[in-house]
């Protein structure tokens, strides 16, 4: 059974950072096409970052400050939020492509999801 199951979130203070993981069971994390997702109260879902076998796509409202990335052995996607922004509190989703090619920011493009991990960035 596949699943995604994200942890990591909670209160950080802008200019700080926070990393958020996503524990993938049912699969091997390198197989498939994966990305973070997030809404934020109010607002439309949002594109975080994706990553693929050949390389990551980021929003621009995150590049540079974010960072995705696989850790094969522990079967784990991470997204690392450095110099976070009020901007960014939302809820964050890790979501995986299981069907179809490319790796679009796009969240209607994944069909596996997981339950989501609250992130409050304060001033």
């Amino acid at each position: 059974q596949v699943q995604l199951m994200e942890s990591g979130g909670g209160s950080v203070q802008a200019g700080g950072s926070l990393r958020l993981s996503c524990a993938v069971s049912g699969y091997t994390v390198t197989t498939y096409c994966m990305g973070w997702f997030r809404r934020a109260p109010g607002k439309e879902w949002e594109g975080v970052a994706t990553i693929a076998r050949d390389g990551t796509t980021y929003a621009d409202s995150v590049k540079g400050r974010f960072t995705i990335s696989r850790d094969a052995a522990k079967n784990t996607l991470h997204l690392q939020m450095n110099t976070p922004r009020q901007e960014d509190t939302a809820a964050y989703y890790c979501a995986a492509r299981r069907f179809g090619s490319g790796c679009p920011l796009e969240t209607n493009s994944y069909d596996t999801w997981g339950q989501g991990t609250q992130v409050a960035v304060s001033s």
